[in-house]
Protein backbone atom coordinates (compact mmCIF):
# COMPACT_ATOMS: atom_id res chain seq x y z
CA UNK A 1 0.00 0.00 0.00
CA UNK A 2 1.36 3.42 -0.98
CA UNK A 3 1.96 6.06 1.66
CA UNK A 4 -0.88 8.57 2.11
CA UNK A 5 -0.53 11.92 0.41
CA UNK A 6 0.88 14.64 2.74
CA UNK A 7 -2.24 16.75 2.30
CA UNK A 8 -4.27 13.98 3.97
CA UNK A 9 -2.17 14.23 7.13
CA UNK A 10 -2.67 17.99 7.22
CA UNK A 11 -6.39 17.55 6.62
CA UNK A 12 -6.59 15.01 9.46
CA UNK A 13 -4.88 17.46 11.81
CA UNK A 14 -7.44 20.12 10.90
CA UNK A 15 -10.29 17.64 11.41
CA UNK A 16 -9.01 16.87 14.90
CA UNK A 17 -9.04 20.63 15.57
CA UNK A 18 -12.65 20.71 14.26
CA UNK A 19 -11.64 23.04 11.42
CA UNK A 20 -13.70 21.15 8.90
CA UNK A 21 -13.99 23.87 6.24
CA UNK A 22 -10.21 24.29 6.18
CA UNK A 23 -9.79 20.52 5.88
CA UNK A 24 -12.22 20.49 2.93
CA UNK A 25 -10.15 23.19 1.28
CA UNK A 26 -7.21 20.76 1.29
CA UNK A 27 -9.20 17.65 0.38
CA UNK A 28 -10.96 19.18 -2.64
CA UNK A 29 -7.75 19.71 -4.67
CA UNK A 30 -6.51 16.27 -3.60
CA UNK A 31 -9.64 14.56 -4.97
CA UNK A 32 -9.39 16.64 -8.15
CA UNK A 33 -5.78 15.46 -8.51
CA UNK A 34 -6.58 11.80 -7.72
CA UNK A 35 -10.30 10.89 -7.82
CA UNK A 36 -9.42 7.35 -6.77
CA UNK A 37 -8.02 8.34 -3.36
CA UNK A 38 -10.39 6.48 -1.02
CA UNK A 39 -8.93 8.10 2.12
CA UNK A 40 -9.57 11.58 0.72
CA UNK A 41 -13.22 10.67 0.02
CA UNK A 42 -13.68 9.26 3.53
CA UNK A 43 -12.16 12.31 5.22
CA UNK A 44 -14.26 14.58 3.01
CA UNK A 45 -17.36 12.66 4.06
CA UNK A 46 -16.56 13.03 7.75
CA UNK A 47 -16.02 16.77 7.30
CA UNK A 48 -19.46 17.11 5.71
CA UNK A 49 -20.96 14.88 8.40
CA UNK A 50 -19.58 17.04 11.19
CA UNK A 51 -20.85 20.16 9.44
CA UNK A 52 -24.36 18.66 9.30
CA UNK A 53 -24.32 18.06 5.54
CA UNK A 54 -25.59 14.49 5.73
CA UNK A 55 -26.45 14.12 2.03
CA UNK A 56 -22.97 15.15 0.93
CA UNK A 57 -21.42 12.83 3.52
CA UNK A 58 -23.52 9.96 2.14
CA UNK A 59 -22.41 10.82 -1.40
CA UNK A 60 -18.75 10.74 -0.31
CA UNK A 61 -19.31 7.37 1.37
CA UNK A 62 -20.94 5.94 -1.79
CA UNK A 63 -18.02 7.11 -3.92
CA UNK A 64 -15.49 5.62 -1.50
CA UNK A 65 -17.36 2.30 -1.46
CA UNK A 66 -17.54 2.28 -5.25
CA UNK A 67 -13.76 2.51 -5.29
CA UNK A 68 -13.24 0.05 -2.40
CA UNK A 69 -16.37 -1.94 -1.44
CA UNK A 70 -14.70 -3.46 1.63
CA UNK A 71 -13.01 -0.34 2.96
CA UNK A 72 -13.66 -0.14 6.69
CA UNK A 73 -13.53 3.67 6.89
CA UNK A 74 -15.99 4.03 4.02
CA UNK A 75 -18.38 1.49 5.55
CA UNK A 76 -18.36 3.30 8.91
CA UNK A 77 -18.85 6.67 7.19
CA UNK A 78 -21.88 5.27 5.40
CA UNK A 79 -23.23 3.85 8.66
CA UNK A 80 -22.69 7.15 10.50
CA UNK A 81 -24.43 9.08 7.72
CA UNK A 82 -27.39 6.71 7.79
CA UNK A 83 -27.72 6.98 11.57
CA UNK A 84 -27.57 10.79 11.42
CA UNK A 85 -30.42 10.59 8.90
CA UNK A 86 -32.58 8.53 11.32
CA UNK A 87 -31.63 5.31 9.57
CA UNK A 88 -31.10 3.07 12.60
CA UNK A 89 -33.59 0.54 11.20
CA UNK A 90 -31.73 0.31 7.85
CA UNK A 91 -28.11 0.38 8.94
CA UNK A 92 -27.69 -3.24 10.10
CA UNK A 93 -26.42 -4.66 6.77
CA UNK A 94 -23.73 -1.98 6.55
CA UNK A 95 -22.61 -2.57 10.14
CA UNK A 96 -22.55 -6.35 9.71
CA UNK A 97 -20.26 -5.86 6.74
CA UNK A 98 -18.05 -3.54 8.82
CA UNK A 99 -17.90 -6.19 11.56
CA UNK A 100 -16.93 -8.81 8.96
CA UNK A 101 -14.19 -6.55 7.59
CA UNK A 102 -12.87 -5.58 11.05
CA UNK A 103 -13.88 -8.42 13.40
CA UNK A 104 -11.62 -7.23 16.23
CA UNK A 105 -12.82 -3.62 16.34
CA UNK A 106 -15.21 -2.87 19.20
CA UNK A 107 -16.89 0.21 17.75
CA UNK A 108 -18.79 -1.29 14.79
CA UNK A 109 -19.91 -4.21 16.96
CA UNK A 110 -21.20 -1.80 19.63
CA UNK A 111 -22.98 0.22 16.94
CA UNK A 112 -24.48 -2.99 15.55
CA UNK A 113 -25.70 -3.91 19.05
CA UNK A 114 -27.34 -0.49 19.25
CA UNK A 115 -29.06 -0.94 15.88
CA UNK A 116 -30.19 -4.51 16.61
CA UNK A 117 -31.61 -3.46 19.98
CA UNK A 118 -33.57 -0.53 18.54
CA UNK A 119 -34.99 -2.65 15.75
CA UNK A 120 -35.91 -5.56 18.05
CA UNK A 121 -37.73 -3.33 20.54
CA UNK A 122 -39.61 -1.50 17.79
CA UNK A 123 -40.56 -4.72 16.02
CA UNK A 124 -41.90 -6.19 19.26
CA UNK A 125 -43.90 -3.04 20.03
CA UNK A 126 -45.40 -2.99 16.52
CA UNK A 127 -46.15 -6.71 16.63
CA UNK A 128 -47.88 -6.65 20.01
CA UNK A 129 -49.32 -3.14 19.87
CA UNK A 130 -47.83 -2.40 23.28
CA UNK A 131 -47.41 1.27 24.13
CA UNK A 132 -44.99 0.54 26.95
CA UNK A 133 -42.79 -2.53 27.22
CA UNK A 134 -42.10 -4.23 30.53
CA UNK A 135 -38.57 -5.02 31.66
CA UNK A 136 -39.15 -8.70 30.97
CA UNK A 137 -40.33 -7.96 27.42
CA UNK A 138 -37.27 -5.82 26.72
CA UNK A 139 -34.99 -8.45 28.24
CA UNK A 140 -36.48 -11.16 26.04
CA UNK A 141 -36.15 -9.24 22.75
CA UNK A 142 -32.72 -7.77 23.58
CA UNK A 143 -30.70 -10.95 23.90
CA UNK A 144 -28.95 -10.74 20.52
CA UNK A 145 -28.15 -7.07 21.09
CA UNK A 146 -26.92 -7.79 24.63
CA UNK A 147 -24.60 -10.53 23.32
CA UNK A 148 -23.21 -8.16 20.68
CA UNK A 149 -22.68 -5.47 23.33
CA UNK A 150 -20.85 -7.90 25.62
CA UNK A 151 -18.61 -8.96 22.74
CA UNK A 152 -17.91 -5.28 22.00
CA UNK A 153 -16.94 -4.80 25.64
CA UNK A 154 -14.61 -7.78 25.43
CA UNK A 155 -12.95 -6.36 22.33
CA UNK A 156 -12.81 -2.81 23.66
CA UNK A 157 -12.76 -2.71 27.47
CA UNK A 158 -11.90 1.02 27.32
CA UNK A 159 -14.46 1.88 24.63
CA UNK A 160 -16.96 4.30 26.17
CA UNK A 161 -19.58 3.83 23.43
CA UNK A 162 -19.62 0.05 23.96
CA UNK A 163 -20.28 0.65 27.65
CA UNK A 164 -23.02 3.17 26.82
CA UNK A 165 -24.86 0.70 24.59
CA UNK A 166 -24.54 -2.14 27.12
CA UNK A 167 -25.73 0.16 29.92
CA UNK A 168 -28.76 1.30 27.92
CA UNK A 169 -29.78 -2.28 27.14
CA UNK A 170 -29.29 -3.44 30.74
CA UNK A 171 -31.23 -0.49 32.12
CA UNK A 172 -34.16 -0.99 29.73
CA UNK A 173 -34.23 -4.70 30.60
CA UNK A 174 -34.42 -3.91 34.32
CA UNK A 175 -30.93 -5.18 35.15
CA UNK A 176 -30.20 -2.34 37.55
CA UNK A 177 -27.12 -3.87 39.14
CA UNK A 178 -25.45 -4.44 35.76
CA UNK A 179 -26.45 -0.96 34.59
CA UNK A 180 -24.92 0.60 37.73
CA UNK A 181 -21.69 -1.37 37.24
CA UNK A 182 -21.49 -0.19 33.63
CA UNK A 183 -22.01 3.41 34.74
CA UNK A 184 -19.14 3.01 37.19
CA UNK A 185 -16.97 1.64 34.38
CA UNK A 186 -17.91 4.58 32.13
CA UNK A 187 -16.95 7.05 34.86
CA UNK A 188 -13.68 5.23 35.41
CA UNK A 189 -12.84 5.74 31.73
CA UNK A 190 -14.37 9.23 31.47
CA UNK A 191 -15.05 10.89 34.86
CA UNK A 192 -16.81 13.79 33.11
CA UNK A 193 -19.26 11.64 31.14
CA UNK A 194 -22.41 13.76 31.41
CA UNK A 195 -25.04 11.01 31.08
CA UNK A 196 -23.34 8.63 33.51
CA UNK A 197 -22.81 11.43 36.05
CA UNK A 198 -26.47 12.43 35.72
CA UNK A 199 -27.72 8.86 36.17
CA UNK A 200 -25.50 8.30 39.18
CA UNK A 201 -26.60 11.60 40.75
CA UNK A 202 -30.26 10.77 40.22
CA UNK A 203 -29.90 7.31 41.77
CA UNK A 204 -28.13 8.75 44.81
CA UNK A 205 -30.58 11.64 45.18
CA UNK A 206 -33.65 9.40 44.96
CA UNK A 207 -32.37 6.83 47.44
CA UNK A 208 -34.48 6.45 50.61
CA UNK A 209 -33.58 8.86 53.38
CA UNK A 210 -31.76 11.40 51.22
CA UNK A 211 -32.61 14.93 52.35
CA UNK A 212 -33.48 17.78 50.00
CA UNK A 213 -30.18 19.57 50.67
CA UNK A 214 -28.19 16.45 49.81
CA UNK A 215 -30.25 15.89 46.65
CA UNK A 216 -29.73 19.51 45.58
CA UNK A 217 -25.96 19.20 45.93
CA UNK A 218 -25.89 15.92 43.98
CA UNK A 219 -27.87 17.47 41.13
CA UNK A 220 -25.68 20.59 41.24
CA UNK A 221 -22.61 18.36 40.78
CA UNK A 222 -24.20 16.70 37.75
CA UNK A 223 -25.24 20.07 36.30
CA UNK A 224 -21.66 21.32 36.65
CA UNK A 225 -20.56 18.54 34.28
CA UNK A 226 -23.32 19.32 31.75
CA UNK A 227 -24.64 22.88 32.32
CA UNK A 228 -27.05 22.56 29.39
CA UNK A 229 -28.92 19.53 30.76
CA UNK A 230 -32.59 20.51 31.09
CA UNK A 231 -33.27 17.22 32.87
CA UNK A 232 -30.75 17.93 35.63
CA UNK A 233 -31.93 21.56 35.77
CA UNK A 234 -35.46 20.32 36.45
CA UNK A 235 -34.24 17.87 39.10
CA UNK A 236 -32.25 20.62 40.83
CA UNK A 237 -35.28 22.93 40.71
CA UNK A 238 -37.37 20.19 42.31
CA UNK A 239 -34.87 19.55 45.10
CA UNK A 240 -34.51 23.28 45.74
CA UNK A 241 -38.27 23.63 45.92
CA UNK A 242 -38.31 20.90 48.56
CA UNK A 243 -35.81 22.99 50.55
CA UNK A 244 -38.01 26.08 50.27
CA UNK A 245 -41.09 24.07 51.14
CA UNK A 246 -39.50 23.26 54.48
CA UNK A 247 -39.72 26.93 55.48
CA UNK A 248 -43.50 26.59 55.79
CA UNK A 249 -43.08 23.85 58.36
CA UNK A 250 -40.81 26.15 60.37
CA UNK A 251 -43.30 29.00 60.14
CA UNK A 252 -46.16 26.71 61.15
CA UNK A 253 -44.09 25.48 64.10
CA UNK A 254 -43.57 29.10 65.20
CA UNK A 255 -47.34 29.69 65.05
CA UNK A 256 -47.89 26.63 67.24
CA UNK A 257 -45.19 27.80 69.67
CA UNK A 258 -46.87 31.20 69.96
CA UNK A 259 -50.26 29.56 70.46
CA UNK A 260 -48.87 27.33 73.22
CA UNK A 261 -47.27 30.35 74.93
CA UNK A 262 -50.67 32.11 74.97
CA UNK A 263 -52.37 28.94 76.19
CA UNK A 264 -55.02 29.33 73.49
CA UNK A 265 -56.41 25.83 73.99
CA UNK A 266 -56.28 25.00 77.70
CA UNK A 267 -57.13 21.46 78.73
CA UNK A 268 -60.53 20.86 80.22
CA UNK A 269 -60.55 21.56 83.95
CA UNK A 270 -57.35 23.63 83.87
CA UNK A 271 -57.21 27.37 84.43
CA UNK A 272 -55.85 29.24 81.38
CA UNK A 273 -52.69 31.28 81.75
CA UNK A 274 -53.36 34.87 82.79
CA UNK A 275 -53.15 37.52 80.08
CA UNK A 276 -51.32 39.68 79.10
CA UNK A 277 -48.14 37.63 79.23
CA UNK A 278 -45.14 39.21 80.95
CA UNK A 279 -42.55 40.88 78.70
CA UNK A 280 -39.94 38.28 79.64
CA UNK A 281 -42.17 35.41 78.54
CA UNK A 282 -42.99 37.14 75.26
CA UNK A 283 -39.28 37.67 74.60
CA UNK A 284 -38.59 34.03 75.46
CA UNK A 285 -41.14 32.97 72.81
CA UNK A 286 -39.26 35.16 70.35
CA UNK A 287 -36.01 33.40 71.28
CA UNK A 288 -37.65 30.03 70.61
CA UNK A 289 -38.77 31.22 67.17
CA UNK A 290 -35.29 32.50 66.39
CA UNK A 291 -33.84 29.12 67.39
CA UNK A 292 -36.33 27.31 65.14
CA UNK A 293 -35.30 29.41 62.15
CA UNK A 294 -31.62 29.45 63.05
CA UNK A 295 -31.28 25.67 63.20
CA UNK A 296 -33.99 24.82 60.70
CA UNK A 297 -33.22 27.29 57.89
CA UNK A 298 -30.31 29.70 58.35
CA UNK A 299 -27.78 27.07 59.47
CA UNK A 300 -28.88 24.66 56.75
CA UNK A 301 -28.73 27.38 54.08
CA UNK A 302 -25.26 28.51 55.14
CA UNK A 303 -23.99 24.94 54.91
CA UNK A 304 -25.10 24.64 51.28
CA UNK A 305 -22.40 25.22 48.71
CA UNK A 306 -22.41 28.58 46.97
CA UNK A 307 -23.79 27.20 43.72
CA UNK A 308 -26.88 25.75 45.41
CA UNK A 309 -27.40 29.00 47.33
CA UNK A 310 -27.32 30.95 44.05
CA UNK A 311 -29.70 28.45 42.45
CA UNK A 312 -32.11 28.89 45.37
CA UNK A 313 -32.23 32.62 44.70
CA UNK A 314 -32.63 31.95 40.99
CA UNK A 315 -35.57 29.60 41.58
CA UNK A 316 -37.26 32.22 43.76
CA UNK A 317 -37.00 34.71 40.91
CA UNK A 318 -38.17 32.21 38.27
CA UNK A 319 -40.64 29.99 40.07
CA UNK A 320 -44.17 31.07 40.94
CA UNK A 321 -44.62 28.28 43.48
CA UNK A 322 -41.32 29.12 45.13
CA UNK A 323 -42.52 32.68 45.69
CA UNK A 324 -45.88 31.41 46.96
CA UNK A 325 -44.09 29.19 49.48
CA UNK A 326 -42.05 32.11 50.81
CA UNK A 327 -45.12 34.35 50.92
CA UNK A 328 -46.99 31.74 52.96
CA UNK A 329 -44.05 31.38 55.32
CA UNK A 330 -43.91 35.16 55.73
CA UNK A 331 -47.65 35.33 56.42
CA UNK A 332 -47.50 32.56 59.00
CA UNK A 333 -44.50 34.23 60.69
CA UNK A 334 -46.32 37.57 60.77
CA UNK A 335 -49.22 35.88 62.55
CA UNK A 336 -46.78 34.14 64.93
CA UNK A 337 -45.01 37.41 65.77
CA UNK A 338 -48.32 39.20 66.41
CA UNK A 339 -49.41 36.35 68.65
CA UNK A 340 -46.16 36.34 70.59
CA UNK A 341 -45.33 40.01 70.96
CA UNK A 342 -48.64 41.86 71.30
CA UNK A 343 -49.78 42.07 74.97
CA UNK A 344 -53.16 40.43 74.38
CA UNK A 345 -55.76 40.71 77.15
CA UNK A 346 -58.30 38.46 75.44
CA UNK A 347 -57.95 35.16 73.54
CA UNK A 348 -60.58 35.67 70.84
CA UNK A 349 -58.46 37.71 68.42
CA UNK A 350 -55.30 35.60 69.01
CA UNK A 351 -57.33 32.46 68.26
CA UNK A 352 -58.39 33.93 64.90
CA UNK A 353 -54.77 34.90 64.19
CA UNK A 354 -53.62 31.41 65.13
CA UNK A 355 -55.91 29.71 62.65
CA UNK A 356 -55.30 32.39 59.99
CA UNK A 357 -51.59 31.65 60.19
CA UNK A 358 -51.80 27.87 60.52
CA UNK A 359 -54.75 26.70 58.42
CA UNK A 360 -53.78 28.08 54.95
CA UNK A 361 -50.18 26.93 55.39
CA UNK A 362 -51.15 23.43 56.52
CA UNK A 363 -53.69 23.12 53.70
CA UNK A 364 -51.15 24.09 51.04
CA UNK A 365 -48.53 21.72 52.47
CA UNK A 366 -51.02 18.91 52.03
CA UNK A 367 -52.06 20.12 48.56
CA UNK A 368 -48.59 20.17 47.02
CA UNK A 369 -47.20 17.11 48.79
CA UNK A 370 -47.32 15.17 45.53
CA UNK A 371 -45.15 17.81 43.86
CA UNK A 372 -42.25 16.97 46.16
CA UNK A 373 -42.33 13.20 45.67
Amino acid sequence: MSAPHPSLDRAQALIELKRYDQALALLGPRIAEDPGDVRAWVKTGYCHLNLGRIDRAAEAAEEALRLAPEDYGALMLRAEAMVRDNGWLKVEPVLREAVRVAPYDAYPRAMLADAVWRRAVLDFANRTGARQLSHSDVDRVSREAADLAMEALRLGPEDVYAHEVAQRIASAAGNGTVADQLDEAILRIDPQHADAVARQAQRAAEAPGVRAAQAAELYADALAVDPGSTHMQGKLDHATYRLLRGTRWLAALCVVAAGVALDLFPKEGEVARELPLPVGQRLWTLVIMAAIWGFGAWRRYRRLRKGVQLHTRSLIRRGRWARIVLAQSAWAMLCALLLAEVPWTDRSVPTVLFWAGLAPTAATIWFDRRMTR
